[in-house]
């Protein structure tokens, strides 16, 4: 293979770009903005940076966030002290050293907006507005705005999220998760360096409706967002049966990080997926143990055992969590009220911010833990309403 063009600088594109460039593969970034801010970036779990100790161990501005708390309307709200706690950076600060990495590794960084690219004599043909160059094989990380329109996930308006905030000149040292009546989303106060960003995620409802909900949260909060500089942006939050048909992949290219609908359903966290993914298309195009015809299909296999099939079952159980009842009050209350009474919860939520609690062995893992007392036989028969029985993939 004698080039691969990355389209797009994100994190899921410069570190696809460093892995394949420090193969010593010929590799082409391309990318309008290259480094750039969002709203609700900038969050790594600890799952992240114990797989890739890089995201922790270099110079770039950063924070180490230990505690949380939980809201829910008529619960109160609950602290949980992380023991693994959460990375935190600027979005910009993590893409501006994701596509050092990348350019220290050999890739050719081109800040050009791809125009269009199409298959030609068993390669590609990739046009800018300086012109045309061919590659061997394209790596699609354009985000969920995607102008490629023949290639990457193809999303109906159900299987996306919209995420708007504010980045307000405030300081806190702890992470505000606020549940909202009849939201399929959640609103966060995130602490970074120098900066708070507040915002809110949700789905079907309009981008007026969400501010609004944000801007009374913030008032009441005592935050003042008048002179905040505002953000917003398109997430993919695909539903269940999305990911049955979700493209990653094709002859001749895959998908990474959003442009392939890879993020969380519940939480709406895409930067661990992103650079996971990025992290297997490289060893898909990298390995001669599949020739070019076969890799769309190892790829997509890679991703289904990786994580796809726990994110498809978290697709399932979204819509129960946000917006679920259960003993006359909402699942959020239940949640809240759980993690304040009980142990075992408590360290579910644990390792569900760390990220090493999977979807998909919750109810294997409430079975064997929640049992002895009333309130915990109750907790159990909660959670088997509320999680999906199967998985859709």
């Amino acid at each position: 293979m004698r080039r691969v063009a990355v389209i797009g600088g994100g994190p899921a594109g410069a570190f696809a770009a460093e892995r394949l460039a420090q193969a010593g593969l010929p590799t082409i970034l391309f990318d309008e903005k290259l480094a750039w801010e969002k709203p609700c970036g900038g969050g790594l779990t600890y799952k992240a940076y114990q797989r890739y100790p890089f995201l922790l161990e270099n110079g770039a501005p950063k924070k180490l966030v230990t505690e949380t708390r939980l809201a829910a309307p008529g619960a109160g709200w609950a602290r949980l002290t992380l023991k693994s706690p959460l990375l935190i950076y600027s979005r910009y600060d993590l893409n501006r050293m994701l596509l050092e990495r990348a350019v220290r590794a050999g890739a050719q960084l081109e800040q050009e907006r791809v125009l269009e690219a199409w298959p030609s004599g068993g390669g590609w043909l990739v046009r800018t507005r300086r012109g045309v160059i061919e590659a061997d094989f394209l790596i699609l990380a354009t985000g969920a705005r995607n102008n490629l329109r023949n290639l990457g996930t193809e999303y109906s308006p159900t299987d996306m999220m919209l995420a708007l905030g504010y980045y307000l000149p405030d300081r806190q040292e702890h992470i505000d998760v606020q549940f909202v009546p009849f939201l399929e989303g959640y609103i966060w106060v995130f602490p970074r360096c120098g900066h708070l960003s507040a915002g809110i995620c949700g789905k079907r409802q309009p981008a007026a409706a969400l501010r609004a909900k944000l801007e009374s949260y913030l008032q009441r909060r005592g935050l003042d967002y008048r002179h905040g500089e505002f953000y917003a942006h398109l997430l993919p939050s695909l539903e269940p049966g999305a990911w049955l048909r979700n493209r990653v992949s094709g002859p001749g290219w895959l998908a990474v990080g959003d442009a392939g609908g890879l993020v969380d359903p519940v939480t709406g966290e895409g930067l661990y997926y992103a650079i996971r993914s990025a992290d297997l298309a490289a060893q898909v195009v990298l390995s001669d143990a599949h020739s070019p015809e076969e890799k769309p299909r190892a790829y997509r296999n890679f991703l289904l055992k990786d994580f796809v099939c726990d994110l498809a079952f978290g697709a399932g159980l979204a819509k129960r969590l946000f917006l679920g009842r259960f003993l006359f009050g909402t699942v959020p209350q239940r949640m809240v009220q759980f993690m304040r009474r009980s142990p075992r919860f408590y360290a579910l939520m644990q390792d569900l911010f760390a990220g090493t609690q999977s979807y998909r062995d919750l109810k294997e893992r409430l079975l064997k833990n929640l049992h002895g007392t009333f309130f915990e036989m109750a907790m159990n028969f909660f959670f088997s309403r509320v999680l999906p029985r199967e998985n859709p993939v």
